[in-house]
C-alpha cells in the first residue's frame, strides 16, 4: 500500500495495464477528498500539539470477485486514489499478487534512486567538525 500511495497516476495506470488488470470494479466509497489533522511531538518527547490540517484523499472498491480494496493519500489526485484501491484489491486476489508486486518493484526502484539523490545533494553540504588536541594534556 505504500509503493502505491506513492506512485503517480501514470505509473498506478501502467500497472494495471501492464499486469492486464481489469479496471471493472463498484465503488464502495467513491474516491472523496477532507482534511486529517496532523500532529507533532516537539523533541519526540514532548506533548503532542496540533501542526496543522493535511488534505487527504480515500476511496474503496469492490471487484466483481468479491475483494475490497481501500486507500488513502494526501493530496486531492482522485482517480489516483481509486486506482490505488484497485490495486489492494487485486493484490488480494492470490492468482495477481505476484503480478501487482513485480509491476509495484519499478515503483520502489524509482522511490530508491530519488532517495539516493536526496542523500548525495544532502552529503555534498554537509560539514565535518573536528578539535585539534593541544599539547598541554
Amino acid at each position: 500500500m505504500a509503493l502505491a500511495g506513492a506512485a503517480t497516476l501514470a505509473e498506478l495506470r501502467g500497472v494495471l495495464a501492464g499486469v492486464g488488470l481489469s479496471d471493472e470494479a463498484e465503488d464502495l466509497r467513491a474516491p472523496e477528498t477532507g482534511l486529517v489533522m496532523a500532529r507533532g511531538r516537539i523533541g519526540g518527547d514532548g506533548r503532542a500539539f496540533n501542526l496543522g490540517e493535511a488534505t487527504v484523499t480515500r476511496a474503496a472498491v469492490r471487484l466483481p470477485s468479491g475483494e475490497t480494496g481501500f486507500a488513502y493519500h494526501l493530496g486531492r489526485d482522485r482517480p489516483r486514489a481509486r486506482l490505488a484501491a484497485l490495486l489492494d484489491a487485486h493484490w488480494q486476489r492470490a492468482e495477481s499478487r505476484a503480478a501487482v508486486e513485480a509491476a509495484l518493484a519499478r515503483v520502489a526502484e524509482r522511490r530508491r534512486r530519488e532517495a539516493e539523490a536526496a542523500a548525495r545533494r544532502v552529503a555534498a553540504t554537509r560539514v565535518n567538525f573536528f578539535t585539534l588536541v593541544r599539547g598541554e594534556d
